[in-house]
């Protein structure tokens, strides 16, 4: 696969052999699907816009199945959502990008909430860290830390370099996390989650001690892990599919406590009490059962638009079906697709503070600027209904 199949495909390939080099891979590997980062207008900006459109331009397609993180707006609802119009059609021409070299504009940063689900044991080419720490951790799929460049050309090219998290040797346990709080609440998970990045880097944690997390917990676990560090797989026992095998890699690993004291540390280092904040649900996106929740949670409210939930355009359909969006929306508050707090422009937006039940959320809140506050799905609806 070279020239013969055109200079985006060329191009796809000078990249991914310098990857390897520089990760000391000796080989490429076929990859059965991609999950592409490096949507939102906000991040790419013209530059970054250009270069995908010179890629559609050169003939780049897709040889595997691909999908899309999300964008910096509800491509639809962006008037709704205050987005600025110059913004709107940046992003609009982010997407036509995409689409025209074949990848599914999905816009999500959870694929596997809507049918994209690798098989145990599967390469896969995915960007997103939650995405990516799902996919190793609770599906027992193998993808290393990637781009979005390196995914789209896994995308165009159907390979990858062999190295990291693709290969056994690199999956066993480099700390056990023996867990001594009691974890109640969703928010418990992310707040352990966040703890534990913090604790390992991008180490590989065993936990010992995590109950029977719901698909939820373990979806903002991740993402916690892999926005204070940079975790890309976690174990726990009796939870996740490696497990037994990462068990009898045990010997001689570092043990670490994490107490309830610690998750509350943790959420008082990123919280405080902004004024008139944005109430935030869904980073990462929510699935079905989380809109049910704040659907039932927002019956008989007064919302005033002050709650806004992020979720899927797949989960959306399934949750308006369902009767969730127009409970929630007749309460007014607001259910958008395609984006999330973290991808869009909220200060051109006019947002002046965030109120999130996601540590991951409100990481990178505090890093753009806006005061903060973390609390549970229950506070944050009573909140914003004051």
């Amino acid at each position: 696969m070279g020239g013969e199949s055109g200079d985006a495909v060329r191009k796809s390939m000078e990249l991914l052999v310098a990857l390897g080099d520089v990760f000391g891979a000796d080989k490429l590997v076929p990859v059965e699907s991609a999950h592409i980062s490096g949507v939102s207008y906000a991040n790419l900006g013209d530059a970054g816009t250009e270069w995908l459109e010179e890629q559609a331009e050169m003939g780049a397609r897709c040889r595997v199945r691909a999908t899309l993180n999300p964008a910096g707006m509800d491509m639809e609802r962006w008037r709704e959502m205050n987005v600025p119009p110059e913004f709107a059609e940046g992003q609009r021409r982010v997407i036509g990008a995409f689409t025209r070299m074949g990848v599914e504009p999905t816009c999500t940063c959870t694929p596997y909430l809507i049918g994209h689900v690798p098989r145990r044991g599967a390469q896969i080419a995915w960007a997103e860290s939650n995405a990516i720490c799902y996919s190793n951790s609770v599906l027992g799929a193998r993808t290393n830390r990637e781009s979005g460049p390196t995914t789209l050309a896994s995308a165009v090219t159907g390979l990858t370099p062999l190295y990291g998290m693709r290969m056994d040797e690199n999956r066993a346990p480099g700390k056990v996390v023996e867990v001594e709080a009691d974890l109640m609440t969703r928010l418990d998970y992310s707040a352990l989650g966040y703890v534990t990045g913090k604790l390992v880097g991008s180490g590989v944690p065993y936990f010992r001690g995590l109950g029977k997390p719901d698909v939820e917990s373990m979806k903002t676990l991740g993402a916690a892990c892999a926005t204070s560090g940079g975790v890309a797989l976690w174990h726990s026992e009796g939870v996740t599919p490696e497990a037994g095998w990462a068990s009898e890699h045990l010997d001689g690993v570092e043990k670490v406590a994490v107490e309830r004291r610690d998750l509350e540390e943790a959420r008082a280092k990123l919280s405080c009490e902004p004024d008139d904040p944005t109430y935030c649900l869904g980073c990462p996106h929510c699935s079905l059962r989380e809109l049910a929740e704040a659907a039932k949670l927002s019956r008989n409210r007064k919302l005033g638009g002050r709650l806004w939930v992020f979720t899927s355009r797949g989960v959306y359909a399934q949750a308006a079906d369902a009767g969730y969006v127009k409970a929630i929306e007749d309460a007014g508050g607001r259910v958008y697709r395609d984006t999330c707090m973290v991808v869009a422009p909220l200060h051109e937006m006019g947002w002046h503070g965030v109120a999130t039940n996601s540590f991951k959320g409100a990481h990178y809140s505090v890093s753009h600027g806006f005061q903060t506050k973390i609390a549970d799905v229950e506070r944050l609806v009573e909140e914003a209904s004051r």
